[in-house]
């Protein structure tokens, strides 16, 4: 098959999104047309958040990823993680 695929300009990341979600791969190519790659290198996105908590806990997570030679919101992260996961 391997059509040619002719994409829109989008006017914002909304209406891209709005589109690659009713795009249908299976239109335009055969399973054949695709090899299997590898992305070593790729990394979730992330957000940035604002979180109060106390100062102590904050001191106490700063300790121990010294401790650890990690950066503490790698352990921050790392905690969250293992508590969300973990039920």
């Amino acid at each position: 098959m391997n059509k040619k695929v002719n994409l829109p300009k989008f006017k914002d990341e909304n209406k891209e999104r709005d589109f690659w979600t009713k795009f249908d791969l299976s239109e335009h190519f055969d399973p054949k047309d695709f090899i299997s790659v590898s992305l070593p290198n790729l990394k979730p996105s992330s957000s940035a958040i604002s979180v109060r908590i106390p100062s102590y806990l904050l001191v106490r997570l700063k300790e121990k990823a010294h401790e650890l030679h990690i950066p503490y919101q790698t352990l921050m992260k790392q905690y969250i993680a293992k508590g969300i996961f973990a039920h």
